[in-house]
């Protein structure tokens, strides 16, 4: 199962999406923790150090990978929790050794790669559309990138979620409506 869950800054949608891969994993294979937010500055290491602290004792072996998803290798029949693709755009657009105008393109390519690795594959991305706000030129081409990519996820996946308020509210998949 591929789920695609998005949301706003402070949505719950972490907490949701963790809960998801734990509960479509049930202790079969392994359960991974894609992490792709780049340890940068102190507000990262916080936030990084918070997600650590959401997610222990749920199982997860934490694997970091800034860029390049389409070469890295999980075990066959794991159950992989992505978090967070607007991290990975970001880090492929404006990294040193990411893809650059290719971002897109290079995170579909490793989305596909993840799929047929894992069993059940769970991505977090952030809704950063709906503000009205006219940015910056290299942000409107960030969020051109985000959106391509999330619209390509929302595509492909079997279940999209977008989670407000700590409420999912469940936009594909519905015969999974109800479920956690």
């Amino acid at each position: 199962m591929f789920i695609l869950v998005t949301g706003g800054s402070g949505s719950g949608k972490s907490e949701y999406a963790e809960n998801r891969a734990v509960e479509l994993w049930g202790r079969e294979g392994r359960l991974i923790y894609l992490a792709t937010m780049y340890p940068f500055d102190q507000e990262s290491h916080r936030r990084i150090a918070r997600h650590r602290a959401l997610r222990e004792g749920k199982h997860f072996t934490t694997l970091e990978q800034y860029t390049g998803l389409k070469n890295i290798s999980v075990p066959l029949g794991s159950t992989v929790l992505l978090e967070c693709m607007s991290n990975l755009a970001a880090n492929e657009l404006y990294q040193p050794g990411g893809a650059g105008e290719e971002a897109a393109a290079e995170i579909r390519a490793g989305i596909q790669s993840l799929r047929g690795q894992c069993t059940h594959l769970v991505v977090v991305s952030n809704e950063i559309f709906s503000d009205g706000i006219p940015y910056d030129q290299e942000t409107q081409r960030y969020q051109r990138v985000l959106g391509e990519i999330n619209r390509y996820m929302a595509g492909e996946a079997d279940q999209a979620v977008e989670v407000v308020y700590g409420i999912p509210l469940i936009y594909k998949g519905m015969e999974n409506k109800g479920k956690p």
